[in-house]
């Protein structure tokens, strides 16, 4: 799986998947495609997309329809853009193949779900995605994860 580590505000410093806004010209598919060719220099065509995983609203109201892809063995194929991205990490997907930690926060009635990365703790709604798709692509189980909680500071 890839992930990046953000370099530009308001998500400076946090791990992700490639991802942004969807044009208005765009589906959530060829949005996807373009953000990943614009922040990892992958260049993949509709045919590499496999489906999607559940709507995630989140607490500071954006709407993350996450897009499932299959590029193959990335490698040398892979150029970040560095006014975005930080660094680009390709992990195997059997790393995140771990049981989620779940935070019970004073501010909410819903767990903040984590999943370790890279030596500290991802937090929904990223942590929630990397999740649903090992429960579903390694489990085959039909698991949701739009009830689980962002922490805190993501809330703004």
């Amino acid at each position: 799986m890839l992930f990046i580590r953000r370099r530009k505000p308001p998500n400076e410093g946090l791990f992700n998947a490639p991802g942004g806004k969807i044009e208005s010209h765009e589906d959530p598919y060829e949005a996807c495609l373009r953000e990943l060719h614009e922040e990892t220099g992958l260049r993949l065509d509709t045919g590499s997309v496999v489906g999607l995983l559940d709507d995630y609203v989140t607490r500071s109201g954006y709407l993350m329809t996450p897009v499932v892809v299959w590029g193959g063995e990335a490698g040398s194929r892979l150029r970040r853009n560095a006014a975005e991205v930080e660094r680009i990490h390709s992990i195997p997907l059997a790393d995140f193949d771990v049981p989620p930690r779940l935070l019970k926060i004073p501010q909410s009635d819903r767990p903040v779900l984590q999943l370790p990365l890279l030596g500290r703790m991802v937090n929904a709604p990223t942590a929630a995605i990397i999740y649903q798709f090992c429960q579903v692509a390694l489990h085959g189980l039909a698991t949701r994860v739009a009830h689980y909680e962002q922490p805190v500071f993501a809330w703004k």
